[in-house]
């Protein structure tokens, strides 16, 4: 085969591709109807409904409410706080310590978390009590395993206590 012809039918077969991506959905199409979310953990699932208004979760790139319709992705969580807008507009909210979102392209939402709790579980004290241990535990003279172990105590002890100050 020819180098032209060749060259001429990658053409036709980016064009098909590139006509097939302009039919897909993008980021800037209108919400519409609900989400059906599924909060769970290794050992148990903590949260499943299927009337979800919207779910903002801390990405490990930002920050990000999903709507339902929202475009098909996979992202990776940070500690913070996961809420949970109903329908009828209650709000539920987890702190999660880490894991991943995945949304669907059938308008369903499934987070997958290390660990998570109820945000009403936590109180600011004992936030801030382990925020002082995990910042001794650094500027001390411990091995480096056990600071690396109380930096990564001291971001969530951090996500903790800026979701309760709010």
């Amino acid at each position: 085969m020819s180098a032209l012809r060749l060259t001429s039918s990658f053409r036709a077969a980016t064009r098909s591709v590139a006509a097939a991506r302009v039919a897909r959905r993008t980021y800037a199409d209108v919400a519409d109807g609900a989400l059906k979310l599924s909060l769970v953990l290794p050992h148990q699932a903590i949260y499943s409904a299927s009337g979800v208004t919207q779910v903002n979760i801390p990405a490990s790139t930002g920050d990000m409410g999903i709507l339902a319709n929202h475009v098909a992705s996979i992202e990776a969580l940070r500690p913070g706080v996961v809420e949970v807008i109903e329908e009828g507009g209650k709000v539920n909210k987890w702190f999660v310590s880490t894991g991943f979102a995945t949304v669907h392209g059938n308008n369903s939402l499934t987070i997958n978390a290390v660990e998570a709790y109820p945000l009403e579980q936590f109180s600011l004290e004992a936030v801030r009590a382990g925020l002082a241990e995990a910042n001794k535990v650094i500027a001390s003279s411990a091995p480096e395993a056990e600071k690396a172990e109380a930096k990564i105590e001291l971001d969530v002890f951090e996500a903790l206590q800026a979701a309760l100050a709010k």
